[in-house]
């Protein structure tokens, strides 16, 4: 059945069978289930790679649709990576699925990276970027870097062959906390669709040894000009000499909750109605604040929190909102880390959320 299947594999010149069984043989771990994440994991499904992991605690959005086309709106609630691998399951039952319902953070990185062969990062955030980035160079583990950003995408491949890593493409400064992510800055759906499959086709580049894989190369793809080129990316030693990881990156790690709780929109409105002393803090742009907010907020934009976060009382329960819950838990992950003793919260799906579920209400 196998041959069948993936006879045009098999068939192609310098690949064949031998590519195909390496393929199968394979362990590859995707780290994001998102824009970037869905299309990689369909892609190298099909292609038969023998073992898929799946790393992400997001549940659906409405906003995601448009970008993330393996889910449909039922779905919107529901767990990104259960989700996910119910769909692969279908498209090919051979492949073993495994899921990782949770955030990658610095205490659990080692230990799954170092059960897989390659790593997709398919993460949004420099913070997640560096820990991935350091976590593969411990455990010499090659990685496919992908970002979109407006209607521009790059592609790279890391630590693999005595090639760069992530630092020497972009060396860690805290003006990377400025530059914002799709939720903030917006993203054309199928911007992240090419981009994503760029990467599933490096990763089997490197799996099956065929080709050029883009080690030490930069593909930066501008959609509107309908431009492909490349930018040379040189390997940096010393970048190569981390023996563990920090407890914490100067960004919060994709999403970490291990020490911020979050609130549902119903749980939330609850807390509210309780005579409890709270700030509620909107991270949101002065643009997005000034268009609507909740009366009872104040407004710090996520830009500002650093040089700002001294305004808050810490004896207060801090709750962190926006505009879909992201930009406000990292606020809420950077916020604990200078206030460990201080109670904060995020309201999950942010103002989006609220809105809906005030209409469900109405």
């Amino acid at each position: 059945m196998a041959e069948s299947r993936y006879q045009k594999h098999i068939k192609l010149k310098g690949f064949g069978k031998e590519g195909q069984d390496r393929l199968s043989q394979a362990k590859v771990l995707i780290l994001g289930a998102g824009g970037l994440g869905t299309p990689a994991a369909q892609y190298l499904n099909g292609v038969g790679v023998g073992t898929l992991g799946i790393m992400d605690l997001d549940v659906i959005e409405e906003s995601n649709l448009p970008r993330q086309t393996l889910y449909s709106p039922h779905q919107i609630g529901l767990s990104k990576t259960d989700s996910l691998i119910q769909w692969l399951h279908r498209q090919n039952p051979a492949t073993q699925l495994i899921n990782h319902q949770a955030f990658i953070t610095p205490e659990n990185a080692l230990g799954i990276i170092s059960k897989y062969d390659l790593v997709i990062d398919a993460t949004d955030n420099f913070g997640t970027r560096y820990l991935v980035n350091d976590a593969c160079v411990i455990l010499d583990k090659p990685f496919v870097y992908g970002a979109i950003h407006d209607f521009e995408g790059q592609v790279s491949v890391m630590n693999y062959q005595d090639g760069p890593t992530y630092r020497c493409l972009f060396p860690e400064s805290d003006q990377n906390l400025m530059i914002p992510n799709c939720d903030e800055n917006g993203v054309l759906g199928v911007l992240p669709g090419l981009i994503g499959t760029y990467q599933a086709l490096e990763a089997i580049k490197v799996i099956t040894g065929i080709g050029e894989p883009l080690v030490g190369k930069l593909l930066i793809i501008d959609t509107l000009a309908q431009t492909h080129f490349k930018i040379g990316v040189s390997a940096i030693p010393q970048n190569k000499n981390i023996k563990e990881l920090k407890p914490n990156y100067h960004q919060p790690v994709c999403g970490s909750d291990n020490t911020v709780k979050h609130l549902s929109p119903e749980a939330f409105y609850l807390r509210l109605k309780k005579n409890f002393s709270y700030q509620l803090v909107d991270v949101r742009t002065t643009e997005e604040f000034e268009q609507y907010h909740l009366e009872q907020a104040i407004h710090i934009p996520l830009q500002e929190l650093q040089n700002r976060h001294l305004e808050l009382d810490q004896g207060k329960d801090l709750i962190l909102l926006c505009q879909s819950g992201k930009r406000s838990l990292q606020a809420a992950n950077f916020l604990h880390e200078a206030y460990p003793t201080a109670k904060i919260f995020n309201v999950s799906g942010g103002i989006n959320a609220l809105e809906s579920s005030a209409k469900d209400e109405a």
